[in-house]
């Protein structure tokens, strides 16, 4: 897979590491001489320019690219790589970093964003998880099919416990994508008990997670 960063900085060579180390190739772009640090990515490849013009990532060949990642320090400029991204390119997947809460309302199709993803919201997010049993936490939006990734903790009490995945009648549009169970993922099968503790993973719509979260409450 071929990935587009656009932005340099600590973010964007983070993500570059990572997805070098899963064997992904790289290029990384950023318009500010002192953020091309070759050495500190030395496997990715590096661009030298404006993510926001459109000969910049004609250079970046961002027709060849699988995901553009906007991961730059301004959301005004995520967005619009975003929707070049998308729209002149036709980028097939398009994460972008939402900076400043207050924006995050416009990070989704209409910009070309698929997923956008707020640090301060998972951040948010990761602490209601820590202490939250029973109820559901939302940690990721997907911005083309209003769909959301939430996760709930099942209570020792829920009514749930000890049922087989495939003799449960989910509601519509959720679905169980994950069990974190004692440090282990698992990939749920019909079979599969669940188990008090189990942390459970589903993508869902935002109408249903009512009817979801009474499944696993005791009351």
């Amino acid at each position: 897979m071929r990935v587009a960063i656009a932005g340099a900085g600590a973010v964007g060579r983070s993500i570059a590491r990572e997805l070098l180390e899963n064997g992904h190739e790289v290029l990384l772009i950023d318009q500010k001489p002192s953020a091309i640090k070759v050495d500190s990515v030395p496997r990715a490849e590096w661009l030298l320019a404006d993510a926001c013009e459109i000969s910049s990532l004609d250079d970046a060949a961002l027709d060849r690219c699988n995901v553009v990642v906007a991961a730059t320090g301004d959301d005004k400029v995520n967005l619009v790589v975003a929707l070049l991204a998308k729209t002149e390119y036709g980028v097939p997947r398009v994460v972008a970093r939402v900076n400043h809460p207050g924006n995050e309302w416009l990070y989704n199709e209409s910009w070309g964003v698929d997923v956008a993803v707020s640090t301060p919201r998972l951040l948010s997010a990761l602490v209601e998880e820590a202490v939250s049993v029973g109820d559901l936490v939302r940690l990721m939006t997907f911005g083309q099919s209003e769909a959301s990734l939430v996760e709930l903790t099942m209570p020792s009490d829920a009514p749930l416990a000890g049922k087989q995945v495939g003799s449960i009648e989910w509601p519509a549009d959720a679905a169980l994508v994950a069990i974190l169970r004692e440090g282990r993922v698992l990939v749920p099968q019909p079979e599969d008990p669940l188990q008090p503790g189990d942390e459970l993973f589903f993508v869902t719509t935002e109408d249903v997670e009512g009817d979801l979260e009474r499944l696993f409450s005791a009351g």
